[in-house]
């Protein structure tokens, strides 16, 4: 398991002493609802704009260099939404699931969920119970698709299960660490995320991966997420490579 501080003295450099590509990329589509607003269109609309736009930035990935994607879907606060979009998102969902089931399997691309999926309807988690089990294995690219995620929720829900298991003897409280904490978060296995990206215009990290991204670097777009292309995501990597990543220490 990726340790939550990168040592930097086993974290290879990029050219020129920059960043090297990035392993694991994490983005907040936003912009969805304006993008159709602005058209006069149903928000909806934007969403299945949207998730066009997911389908090309995936396909691109693995030839980026990204072996790993978490993709915000659908947050613990977007419940506040209209129940019209709310239930239009679910169906979306849904059906894209089934729809590209074959399709990422066939593209080696690992499909797994983060986030509570108890209050998700029964036949969504069917969908998404089935497409991980069909592609677990995959290795070309994992994709984390978070769906009724919330950063907080998640460290509670972490925090609970280290709890019962202190409380049922299985473990003692001072050997809880950062690695087991890490361990009880939905990501448990993948690599914290390198990088960052929020679409739109808006800087705010909505409460995405806040254990996770202590580290990572982020870049804010203010294109919104429809309009949002493989080409921005090469030119969003190359300025990363630029960057200089020291997790605390002091540049040699």
């Amino acid at each position: 398991m990726a340790p939550s501080i990168p040592d930097i003295a086993q974290t290879p450099q990029g050219h020129d002493g920059g960043a090297p590509a990035p392993l694991h990329v994490a983005i907040i589509m936003d912009g969805n609802g304006r993008w159709a607003t602005q058209r006069g269109w149903p928000r909806l609309a934007g969403h299945r704009k949207g998730a066009e736009q997911i389908k090309k930035v995936v396909q691109a990935a693995p030839d980026l260099g990204i072996r790993y994607m978490t993709i915000y879907a659908f947050s613990t606060e977007n419940w506040k939404r209209s129940t019209q979009e709310v239930l239009g998102l679910m169906k979306m969902f849904r059906l894209m699931i089934k729809r590209e089931a074959a399709e990422l399997s066939r593209q080696g691309v690992e499909l797994r969920f983060i986030g509570d999926r108890t209050p998700l309807d029964p036949l969504l988690r069917e969908t998404m119970d089935a497409i991980e089990t069909r592609t677990k294995g995959n290795s070309k690219l994992t994709l984390a698709v978070a769906i009724n995620y919330g950063g907080r929720d998640e460290l509670k829900r972490a925090a609970q299960s280290i709890a019962r298991d202190v409380a049922a003897g299985k473990i003692k409280a001072d050997e809880v660490d950062e690695a087991m904490i890490s361990s009880r978060l939905d990501s448990a296995g993948m690599p914290d995320p390198d990088l960052v990206i929020r679409s739109s215009g808006e800087t705010r990290t909505s409460n995405f991966l806040p254990w996770q991204a202590a580290y990572s670097e982020y870049e804010f777009t203010p294109t919104l997420w429809p309009d949002f292309t493989p080409d921005e995501l090469s030119d969003i990597l190359d300025r990363f490579a630029g960057r200089e990543r020291r997790f605390g220490g002091v540049a040699s």
